[in-house]
């Protein structure tokens, strides 16, 4: 679904992104873990085009989407989710799920003079599009809700959310976990599960709890300093030296496990 070929992204003098390669499968949900400072979320908006590379190519699909800006990239199915949430707090819930289509006939001013009609039905399906995403995220109790008065978790499942307004073929998810209950997060975990075994749902997933990790995703991809130092499933990683070292600055030979 996704390769990036020796990409780079500069600051300066500082290097974020140093040289990473990787690929991501259709039909995976593949972790990417490392410590802080590692690359994960530059390479991340590198992918969904917020930032430009310095240099590298991205591909989707066997297309290069290199640059592309983040509309284009919703448009081919890119979304990606934020460590904090990007909520409308203003707004309901349900109206957060509302808004994410595109192209509604009631953005058009002549639409809201001689289409009503038009614009009626067409609000019916997208609010009950709206309510089916609820239900399946099991947060159909919040529909009328403020988003901005619903917990950090529960926000989360609305940014979820809103990938499924739309035909999403790959979704990054950055940091799911960051202020999120077990409870909550379990939940999230059920959900992302659902979406790719029922959905077809190809997802990328920043995270540093290592049991989420360890139970939603194969493989796993670990960056340090801007480069993809190891790849495979959660215990070949785990297991890896050169992925304690990152972690911990250690060999090992003192038997302490990433993530414990």
């Amino acid at each position: 679904m996704i390769v990036v070929e020796n990409l780079h992204k500069h600051f300066g003098g500082f290097h974020a992104v140093d040289g990473a390669s990787l690929a991501i499968e259709e039909g995976s949900i593949t972790g990417l873990i490392g410590p802080n400072g590692a690359g994960k979320t530059t390479l991340f908006n590198v992918i969904a085009g917020r930032l430009p590379p310095t240099s590298g190519r991205v591909k989707m699909a066997g297309e290069d989407i290199t640059g592309l800006p983040p509309h284009e990239l919703f448009h081919k199915g890119l979304l990606r989710t934020f460590q904090i949430a990007h909520e409308f707090g203003s707004m309901t819930v349900r109206e957060n799920l509302m808004m994410v289509p595109e192209h509604q006939a009631g953005e058009t001013l002549w639409n809201t003079w001689f289409a009503r009609g038009r614009i009626a039905a067409e609000e019916r399906r997208v609010r009950d599009k709206a309510d089916e995403v609820l239900e399946f995220l099991t947060i159909s109790h919040l529909a009328d809700q403020r988003a901005s008065n619903i917990s950090g978790g529960q926000k989360k499942l609305l940014e979820l959310g809103r990938t499924m307004m739309v035909d999403a073929k790959i979704v990054f998810l950055d940091e799911v976990g960051a202020g999120v209950n077990r409870t909550l997060l379990n939940t999230i975990g059920d959900a992302i599960i659902r979406l790719n075994k029922e959905r077809g749902y190809t997802f990328c997933v920043i995270e540093h709890d290592m049991d989420f990790i360890a139970r939603i995703c194969n493989p796993v991809i670990c960056m340090a300093e801007g480069k993809v130092l190891a790849q495979g499933t959660v215990d070949e990683v785990k297991n890896d030296e050169r992925v304690i070292e990152a972690y911990l600055g250690t060999g090992l030979k003192n038997k302490v496990k990433v993530g414990a």
